[in-house]
């Protein structure tokens, strides 16, 4: 009776033990994340101009959005000379961070694929997105971010920012956005 009360009370700190320790991995985890943000928060906002570039903590990651910049034209996949010079002005910012995943991702807006884009092989918004992701993630290896580090995700037109109603709402959801996550996370 004795040692069966042992066990279960042995058990329950064991248990409880486990549980502040994972606690304190997350705190941890936590912690590493917020320095990441704010050391990439304050670097890139003394290189790039704020009205360039929008930083957002999320829970497990930091993601970093080109304002107006990585917006591409209905159809194109070709980012823009301005997305160009920020992104070669955010490189040396992550080469630092080389321990730190970047996930490419890139979006559509909702109108249809048209003949132009199907001759050239690109036969749905997934596709496209998918191009639009991979030529970020080609650019940002070309400027020395480490290729091992870094993915491309095409989402097609999941997830807009805007309605797709009007041709700005459209110009918003042509997009790419940078996720930054620390591994393992």
């Amino acid at each position: 009776m004795f040692s069966l009360k042992f066990s279960r009370l042995a058990r329950m700190v064991m248990v409880t033990a486990m549980v502040l320790i994972a606690g304190c991995v997350s705190q941890q985890k936590y912690d590493a994340l917020q320095s990441r943000y704010d050391q990439l928060n304050q670097t890139m906002s003394s290189q790039i101009s704020a009205n360039q570039i929008h930083i957002e903590r999320l829970q497990n990651a930091i993601k970093v959005t080109l304002n107006d910049q990585l917006l591409f034209p209905s159809g194109g996949w070709q980012m823009p000379a301005d997305a160009q010079q920020t992104i070669a002005k955010m490189a040396p910012i992550l080469a630092p961070m080389q321990q730190t995943k970047i996930m490419v991702n890139g979006y559509t807006d909702n109108v249809p694929i048209g003949p132009g884009l199907k001759r050239q092989g690109i036969t749905s918004n997934q596709a496209l997105s998918e191009k639009r992701a991979d030529n970020v993630m080609q650019f940002m290896i070309s400027k020395g971010v480490n290729p091992s580090l870094i993915s491309a995700q095409g989402f097609g037109e999941a997830d807009p920012v805007a309605s797709n109603d009007t041709p700005e709402g459209q110009a918003q959801n042509r997009r790419v956005e940078l996720t930054l996550a620390g591994s393992g996370n």
